[in-house]
């Protein structure tokens, strides 16, 4: 099983979809990595020699950040967010949607689960 960037990639996947395990490269990233160390997308892991996952793995610590330093940024972004009380961080910290979505109905993800409100009627139709 290879190791990059922290992360064992799965063997019997092609080296392209392999790659996309690792948190911060996508398709597109996966294929430029390919195709700057030199490997063909449909080969599959367990094909490669110890060499090419070597040269994989320098690329991607060369010249991506991923795994736990852009989980680091992300996170450091949304505190920075939170600290200054800006809209967006206020959002963050209410746990609501940031981006303007609508929340009178919808926005479960973010809120939680529904809770009822103590003396309030059901409407009934």
């Amino acid at each position: 099983m290879a190791r990059i960037a922290g992360v064992n990639i799965p063997t019997q996947k092609r080296v392209e979809i392999a790659l996309t395990y690792i948190h911060g490269i996508g398709t597109t990233k996966a294929r430029e990595i390919c195709s700057s160390v030199g490997i063909p997308t449909e080969r599959r892991v367990n094909q490669l020699t110890d060499d090419e996952v070597v040269r994989m793995r320098e690329a991607i610590d060369r010249n991506y950040v991923v795994e736990g330093d852009l989980r680091r940024g992300v996170a450091m972004n949304i505190k920075r967010l939170m600290d200054l009380g800006c809209l967006r961080g206020l959002r963050h910290r209410k746990g609501l949607p940031v981006r303007g979505q609508r929340t009178h109905t919808n926005a479960r993800t973010r809120k939680g689960p529904a809770r009822p409100i103590a003396g309030k009627k059901k409407v009934a139709k």
